[in-house]
């Protein structure tokens, strides 16, 4: 949020202008309880949740290849003050090739709460190749049985992941996590 003073009849009026970015505003606790919460080693509590669906709960249908397979909307909050930017995965550890990656997202500013619906990505964020070799949300289609998708947050004491890929990604969270939080949710396809 900017702040403008305007001068009328002698009188200093202060405006608030409101800037749309893709970064979601900080939201209350009660939509944030959702959420898995998960110990930084500074001792707070990073938090990543949704709106549209509950920690260990199913994935509605619209965030996936059934559905218009938009990324879902993203909250978080009590990112480390150290924190110098975010980074963000979605993955399937039950994918019959091996842990199957989703959406991968490196760069976002650590000031940045959220993530909206269907994007768009915070200025700055790059979205790297996922296991289809797509640079964009890729939503679940499991193709059989019920399986489990993360979304981790991580916070970062570094400002950019260069030359961040889908194969060192773990190699450089190791490197430079200072917390990690995540959201688990489930989607089975219908028959």
């Amino acid at each position: 949020m900017s702040m403008k003073t305007v001068f009328a009849g002698g009188c200093a009026v202060v405006l608030a202008l409101f800037s749309l970015t893709a970064c979601q505003e900080q939201k209350t606790s009660t939509q944030a309880e959702s959420g898995a919460i998960h110990e930084t080693q500074q001792g707070g509590n990073m938090m990543i949740t949704s709106p549209v669906f509950a920690h260990q709960q199913a994935i509605p249908a619209q965030y996936t290849c059934d559905g218009e397979d938009y990324s879902p909307a993203l909250e978080w909050s009590h990112v480390p003050k150290e924190a110098k930017s975010l980074a963000l995965v979605c993955e399937d550890p039950d994918a019959s090739m091996g842990n199957w990656i989703h959406w991968l997202v490196v760069n976002i500013p650590a000031q940045c709460t959220g993530i909206p619906e269907n994007g768009p990505l915070p200025e700055g964020a790059l979205a790297l190749k996922n296991s289809w070799g797509k640079t964009s949300y890729g939503g679940p289609c499991p193709p059989s049985g019920r399986h489990r998708y993360f979304f981790k947050l991580y916070a970062l004491k570094v400002e950019s992941l260069e030359g961040a890929t889908a194969a060192n990604f773990r190699q450089l969270i190791a490197r430079y996590s200072l917390a990690q939080s995540e959201l688990m949710g489930t989607y089975q396809r219908a028959k």
